[in-house]
């Protein structure tokens, strides 16, 4: 119906489209919760399947508004897309921006590539995240989350995501990777304005986002090269490492592959697992009955609890898909050309799919979410990682700061993208 409108009744199209909520727009997304939830139960109502305008391109960057884009919000029509990538192209952008494929590259590696050069990435740089390879991040992940609670165990009071949440993902993804401790600020400087140049908070005092996204993206790149050069010739065990020094040519990555997939490890393995942890805080707090129920029982909980706190968090708000030929989702035609995005936050909110989904349970099961993405060739490559993340945090949490709660519903992230956290203040009982 919103397709027939859109291009026989343009006039008709923008103002029925007017009366539904725009989750495109960032200010959608910096509201309390129930407001959203009630908003995305809106465009569940009138049939998953609406068109809508993009927002504006934000002051400071230099491209052109774009023509809007359709936004995928049942689950079932998301899992449709995920699996028909030789339909629906990640190529042409991942978000409802358009930007050169140049910049698209750069900064978000294989996953804005379609196939045959996203799955030789992909393969390639899959060495990381071998059984072996995990195996051996399992011990540095107890490890690292061990350190984390000794340093904040006597304070009494952190802002959970600087100093917990966010310390976690970026030390495992720089061990992974060979980069040196001493780098891991600018690391997390540099990439908080990749992800959230736009907001008030990290955006450039001059206003200038695009030389700002930039130049962070440059700087992380030479970084990435300059320890790519101290790999070669060696026999070190982390993935700089094995892929500078792979014996097979085809296993070989260029510079410019190997800093754009580091780009994107360290925006994608540090931001979403530590708004995931930094959203699983605030809900055990919402909710002392799931809270009580964990810490009874942890191990055995653990498994259902985590993909409860992914699902509900949904760290990767969606991501965007472009039609290469004329198509249907369901019973809705689309063109050739048109931006379709999968809302993955209102997806795992489906009242088709989860009984209650506005509820947090811990013992939820099934529990299909879309939080790591749908199945297909773009399902996260960190996913196992991510969960081990999650889990072992919160076991250390449990052990050592059992009355820990947030304080406040914290500072959230002007973005439609990533549904990020960006200062949760908590306070529990210091431990001398």
């Amino acid at each position: 119906m919103m397709g027939h409108y859109r291009r026989v009744m343009t006039t008709v199209a923008d103002h029925a489209n007017d009366l539904l909520p725009n989750p495109l727009l960032q200010e959608f997304w910096v509201r309390p919760a129930a407001d959203i939830d009630a908003d995305l139960a809106v465009l569940h109502a009138a049939g998953g399947i609406t068109f809508h305008d993009e927002p504006p391109v934000p002051e400071g960057i230099a491209l052109e508004h774009g023509p809007g884009s359709w936004v995928l919000t049942n689950h079932a029509d998301i899992i449709q897309v995920s699996k028909r990538a030789d339909v629906f192209s990640s190529a042409q952008g991942i978000t409802v921006t358009d930007i050169p494929v140049e910049f698209l590259e750069f900064f978000s590696s294989m996953i804005a590539m379609d196939d045959p050069r996203h799955a030789k990435l992909r393969r390639v740089v899959s060495a990381g995240f071998t059984p072996r390879m995990l195996a051996k991040l399992d011990d540095s992940v107890q490890t690292v989350a061990s350190e984390i609670i000794d340093r904040v165990q006597s304070r009494g009071e952190v802002d959970f995501i600087v100093d917990v949440a966010a310390m976690l993902p970026l030390k495992i993804v720089c061990d992974l990777m060979g980069v040196p401790e001493e780098e891991f600020d600018f690391v997390f400087r540099h990439t908080n304005t990749i992800i959230a140049a736009t907001d008030p908070e990290y955006a450039p005092e001059d206003g200038d986002v695009l030389t700002a996204l930039l130049t962070a993206g440059g700087e992380l790149a030479e970084l990435m090269q300059k320890v790519a050069e101290s790999k070669k010739g060696g026999d070190g065990t982390d993935l700089t490492s094995l892929l500078m020094n792979a014996s097979v040519p085809d296993d070989e990555l260029t510079p410019g592959d190997l800093a754009s997939f580091f780009i994107l490890l360290v925006v994608a393995g540090n931001e979403t697992t530590r708004n995931a942890i930094g959203w699983g805080l605030r809900y055990l707090t919402e909710n002392p009955d799931q809270r009580a129920i964990w810490a009874a029982d942890f191990e055995a909980i653990a498994p259902t609890a985590v993909e409860e706190i992914v699902r509900l968090a949904s760290p990767v708000t969606y991501m965007r898909r472009t039609a290469m030929v004329d198509t249907h989702i369901g019973d809705q035609a689309i063109a050739a050309g048109d931006k379709v995005s999968m809302f993955y936050l209102a997806a795992n909110r489906d009242p088709s799919v989860f009984p209650n989904p506005l509820d947090f349970d811990v013992r939820r099961s099934p529990n299909v979410h879309v939080g790591f993405g749908g199945p297909g060739p773009h399902f996260c490559l960190g996913a196992h990682l991510a969960r081990r993340e999650i889990t072992v945090i919160f076991r250390e949490i449990f052990n050592r700061l059992p009355d820990i709660e947030s304080t406040a519903d914290g500072d959230l992230l002007h973005s439609s993208f990533i549904h990020g956290i960006k200062h949760l203040p908590a306070t529990f009982t210091p431990v001398v």
